[in-house]
């Protein structure tokens, strides 16, 4: 039983050097894979590097010009995604840093408002 009371305590205490060390690490590589999805998935890049290629085969100087403006528009649409994507992740990443003050300060606020 004290062992165990031990190690609670020792949690309690090093609950915080891990939320802010190896905790951040995990939260930030999270954060780095949500990123790499989002740019597989978008590829704003892939579509940049055929922004010279025709669509569906068409050579002829119509399908050509089509094709680059559909492809600009494409290009331009996804970055704007992808860096409103990339705001929201480092929103998230700085929520994880805020949580446990936030936690802490409403705890403190609720236990001086019950005198």
């Amino acid at each position: 039983m004290q062992r165990m009371v031990l190690e609670f305590l020792l949690d309690i205490v090093y609950f915080p050097m891990w939320w802010y060390t190896g905790g951040a690490k995990h939260a930030f590589l999270f954060c780095v894979g949500l990123f790499k999805e989002a740019n597989s998935f978008l590829a704003p890049g892939l579509w940049l590097k055929n922004i010279f290629v025709p669509m569906f085969g068409q050579y002829d100087w119509q399908g050509r010009i089509m094709s680059f403006f559909m492809r600009v528009v494409n290009v331009i649409f996804r970055a704007i995604a992808l860096i409103v994507w990339s705001f929201g992740i480092c929103v998230l990443f700085f929520v994880w840093f805020a949580f446990p003050v936030f936690v802490v300060y409403m705890l403190v606020l609720s236990l001086t408002q019950l005198k």
